[in-house]
């Protein structure tokens, strides 16, 4: 009986839309506050350190540096106060958690960035490979007709 009521709490406590983004990421979380009766929007960007859980208990941790000093905030990813969370950068990590990053200060903390095909760029390299190849053509064209 209870699994079963944890299962219905849990498939309805998932958000429908949950943006995409890894560990590694420059990220900003919209972080929704209530000041008395207001509600306002506050944005904390940083880079992900780390996820945990799975379904609606997944966590992800988010680090930065405000003057001097790393602050690190731990966010429930399907939380109503999460009203989003945007990519501002990909890193290139080839680990699961980056708590090495603690340890680490000033531009060593830096991660190198990992670039995504877009549509727009791999037209782009097709275009380049198109006109290549016509080149290609013409220099044995012109080879034919010298020889």
């Amino acid at each position: 009986m209870q699994n079963r009521l944890m299962d219905v709490v849990e498939k309805t406590a998932v958000k429908a839309s949950v943006p995409a983004f890894e560990i590694g990421d420059t990220v900003d979380v919209h972080v929704r506050i209530l000041e008395g009766d207001k509600e306002r929007i506050q944005i904390f960007n940083g880079v992900v350190i780390a996820r945990s859980g799975v379904g609606p208990r997944e966590m992800f941790v988010v680090r930065r540096i405000v003057q001097g000093e790393g602050v690190e905030r731990k966010f429930p990813l399907h939380s109503p106060r999460i009203a989003d969370v945007t990519v501002k950068r990909s890193g290139k990590v080839r680990r699961a958690k980056l708590y090495y990053l603690r340890n680490l200060s000033g531009k060593a903390v830096r991660l190198k960035e990992r670039y995504t095909v877009t549509a727009a760029s791999a037209q782009a390299k097709a275009a380049k490979a198109e006109r290549k190849a016509a080149k290609a053509a013409s220099r044995k064209e012109k080879a034919a007709a010298t020889s």
